[in-house]
């Protein structure tokens, strides 16, 4: 047999706990019921058992570290018993386990591995219904789509493409659970579930808080100065909006029921359109006349309370 250590697929300093991992996946992996008809893996599932029988119990582990037993159990010499080198409970021939361990032993590990489970040690090879295990996704979504809802085709590791549906309102880092699309079952068991953690990507213009959606929108002195009625986007399309007369930057007009809509027990949210007045790229004469004329051009008051004394 090889080095016990091996078997499980963990180094000789590793922790019990480490080994009690190694050993609940190492089984899970090759127990018969997922492998039915490979007799590979059920002799490396045998080996296994043998394996933890010894690595899982610390005094048989610290025994066999030190050279007094071998990995099939049997004592070395100058150490055999007088019971002729057989572990006690050993088959004739001092060749087989009986697998008849204490506390934490593989048919504890495998109660929980398989729920269900039936048998004691006597049925160590005959687990019970299984459920698998769920399987985790992530899926990026643009801005639009997860303030809006919609579907998203999503390919599974099987090769199969689902239509997957997005709740509108959905938030960077929640999940959406897919029933029975995880791994298959344990002898019949019923399948795990997908978890599918959801990014969404930035938007260029809009930002959501909360259920509410902000936009900075860009107005030309004209519009600011005089009013206007401009079209303004939203996550739901365009839409009329009226620029008050005398408008600066930083006026906030509040578009209501423009937001997020209403999803689970949150109500739907606003929009905010923060003006920004914009002079154009070009020089403008005309402009710059009416400027150099207007009394109110150089006006130092505006400053007032960025004074220091």
């Amino acid at each position: 047999m090889a080095d016990l250590y091996d078997i499980i697929g963990v180094p000789r300093g590793a922790s019990q706990d480490e080994i009690k991992k190694a050993f609940r996946k190492r089984a899970k992996d090759y127990h018969p019921d997922r492998n039915p008809g490979d007799p590979k893996l059920a002799e490396r599932f045998k080996e296994l058992n043998a394996a933890y029988s010894i690595l899982g119990d610390e005094k048989m582990r610290g025994r066999y570290d030190r050279g007094e037993i071998d990995a099939q159990g049997q004592e070395r010499s100058p150490f055999r018993n007088h019971r002729g080198g057989r572990r006690a409970g050993a088959g004739p021939g001092g060749g087989g386990f009986r697998f008849d361990f204490g506390p934490d032993g593989p048919e504890d590990i495998f109660s929980e591995i398989f729920s269900g489970f039936r048998g004691g040690r006597a049925g160590a090879g005959r687990a019970a219904r299984a459920r698998g295990a769920d399987v985790e996704y992530k899926l990026s979504i643009g801005f639009l789509e997860a303030a809006r809802g919609g579907t998203k085709p999503v390919t599974l590791p099987s090769g199969r493409t689902l239509n997957v549906r997005i709740p509108p309102g959905i938030g960077d880092g929640q999940q959406i659970r897919l029933k029975g699309q995880g791994e298959a079952g344990i002898a019949g068991g019923a399948p795990g579930d997908a978890l599918i953690e959801i990014a969404v990507e930035p938007h260029p213009f809009f930002q959501r808080k909360g259920n509410d959606v902000h936009v900075e929108l860009p107005v030309s002195l004209g519009e600011a100065v005089l009013g206007a009625k401009i079209a303004a986007p939203t996550i739901h399309g365009m839409v009329n909006v009226t620029v008050p007369k005398g408008s600066n930057t930083g006026t906030v007009l509040r578009l209501r029921g423009k937001g997020i809509p209403a999803h689970g027990e949150r109500p739907e949210g606003d929009q905010y359109v923060r003006l920004k007045i914009v002079l154009p790229d070009k020089p403008d004469l005309a402009l710059e006349r009416f400027v150099r004329d207007w009394p109110g051009a150089q006006d130092e008051t505006l400053r007032s309370r960025f004074r220091i004394e």
